[in-house]
This record gives C-alpha cells, structure tokens and sequence, in this order.
C-alpha cells in the first residue's frame, strides 16, 4: 500500500495508457484461443509508445496473466521496463496476486495500491475472488477506498478496479460483476472528487456514467468478447488500448486505440477459455 508521489511531470495534465487482459502465458510462444498473446501485448505497448510521446502512467487493470506464472509476470516486468515509465499493477480472476507481487516489484513497475500525481489520486483495487470469475471487495479493500477518499478529499481520484461495476448488457458477462457493486458505488458516490473507474474483465469498451463518476471499460490487448451477448462469444475487433488525459482541474478525455490487423488466427468456435 505504498505511495508513489511524482514530483516532476511534463504538464499539469495526465497522460495515462490503460492496457488490459493481457492473458500472457509462461512461453512467450504460446497460443490461447489461437492468438499469441505476448505478441499482440508487445504490438499494443509499441503502438501506444509511437501514438503518444507522452505518457505518464500505464495502468494494467489486471488479468495480466493467464497461467499466473512467475515467468508470465518476469516477461511483463522486461516488456514494459524498456519505456521508463511508472506502471501499476492490480490482480484479475486469472492472477495469483503473491506471485505477481513478487514479480512485478521493481522502482517503476509494482502492485502499489495508491499513486499520488500532481492534482490526483489513484487508488488500485484487489476484486479477485480466488477460484471465482467473479468479482467481488472485501471489507479491507472498501475501508482503504473509503480511507484514502477522506485522507485526500482535494485530489480528484481515479479508482482502477479488474472486475466491472455497471452492467454491460452482456448477460453471462454481467454474471461476473462485482458481487457488491451497491456497496462499492454508494462509497464512491458520496465523495464528489472521485471523477473516473476504470475496469478490464470485459473485453470490450464500455463509456457510462453513474451521478458524477465515469466507468469505463478497456479492450483486451488479446482476443475481444462479443457485445450484448447471451453467451460466451468472440468479436473479430482487433485488440486495443484506452488513453485517458486527466486535467488538472478533473476533466477527462479518452479515446480507445486499436491495432489495424484482424485476428484472422482467433478460434471463434468455442465455449470459453
């Protein structure tokens, strides 16, 4: 639960890239539901780099793991290390958060759960239910969230969470929410400097707003989850990546980037993974 304070950023804004469901498995070779995970990650991270020559933060909201492989996390840490930029990462239903933690634990890329950047806050949240695909915020979790909004009630705040928090439409998505998304949202909505959620576990983007906060959603660095789907299925959109500029006084704007090439290799024709 460390802090990391940045004390020198090139402007009051921030530039922050979220990359999600990286599904990256021990041999950086292998393939799940016929994509090469690790190539699609590293073309997404090169894509993002060349878009944008500033970026001050890399969020990776979790599943950054398939097989939650310490060589899955060692190969992440040396992708991600060559850009020099501070990198948080939180755990999703795929991740052993102790091997993670261990891994991902160098000065620019760890598991911290609160970042203090100029004008904001970002607090990083564990929904993992061990064994579940669910998600769902302990007790010890909800008090930190609730801690740290009323420690810096001036500094607008992005919370960073794995699991969703607001139905996508998706029913056997919507399965895997954040068991106490009442719970979660009624701490959030009662303090007026939080501005922005953002989740992965969806696959897909996701743009909505619940009173004074937005939730958004990123694409997966891998294969994409079919929108307002009754069942498990695969989108032949390509993977991608959300950028989001936060002002110094709370605005927010984002855009959701993508990767020109189709997945011709995907394996639609499948129950899950």
């Amino acid at each position: 639960m460390t802090t990391y304070i940045a004390e020198s950023l090139s402007s009051d804004s921030l530039s922050v890239l979220q990359i999600s469901d990286l599904h990256i498995l021990a041999d950086p070779e292998g393939t799940l539901l016929g994509i090469k995970t690790a190539y699609y990650f590293e073309a997404i991270l090169s894509l993002a780099f060349a878009e944008y020559e500033c970026i001050d933060i890399i969020l990776l909201t979790g599943d950054l793991a398939q097989d939650a492989s310490a060589e899955s996390y060692r190969y992440i840490l040396r992708k991600i290390e060559k850009y020099g930029v501070p990198c948080i990462c939180l755990p999703g239903n795929h991740d052993d958060v102790s091997v993670m933690q261990a891994a991902l634990n160098s000065e620019c890329i760890n598991c911290n759960k609160q970042i203090l950047m100029k004008d904001w806050q970002i607090i990083s949240l564990n929904s993992q239910i061990i064994g579940s695909e669910k998600g769902y915020l302990e007790g010890t979790e909800l008090d930190f969230l609730s801690n740290c909004l009323v420690r810096y009630p001036d500094k607008s705040t992005l919370i960073a969470v794995h699991h969703h928090c607001l139905p996508t439409d998706s029913h056997w998505m919507d399965t895997m929410m954040i068991d106490n998304s009442a719970e979660f949202l009624d701490i959030i909505t009662a303090h007026p400097q939080v501005k922005l959620v953002l989740n992965g576990h969806i696959h897909q983007e996701q743009d909505k707003s619940i009173k004074h906060i937005r939730v958004l959603g990123a694409p997966s660095t891998c294969f994409q989850f079919e929108p307002e789907s009754q069942g498990f299925g695969l989108d032949d959109k390509s993977p991608g990546y959300r950028w989001i500029n936060l002002t110094s006084n709370g605005t927010i704007a984002t855009t959701v980037h993508r990767l020109p090439e189709k997945l011709t290799e995907l394996e639609k024709d499948t129950e899950g993974y």
